[in-house]
């Protein structure tokens, strides 16, 4: 990935990391979903990346959110 991305969310769970792609989305921020988990025995991070210009701005809406 390039380095103008940053992470905003991580979860252990896909499901949630979708619910908050899609609640960015809302807001014109577009994310994506890095996949870090182990595939065959489940353990690690799912985590959302959003560009720089908008990291300050998803974590407000994220924060408010309380997710």
């Amino acid at each position: 990935m390039e380095d103008n991305w940053q992470m905003v969310y991580s979860s252990e769970f896909l499901h949630k990391v979708e619910i908050v792609k899609a609640l960015l989305e809302e807001y014109e921020i577009h994310g994506v979903v890095v996949n870090k988990k182990d595939s065959a025995y489940l353990f690690g991070e799912v985590e959302l990346y959003v560009h720089s210009d908008n990291v300050l701005r998803a974590r407000l809406i994220i924060n408010r959110e309380e997710l």
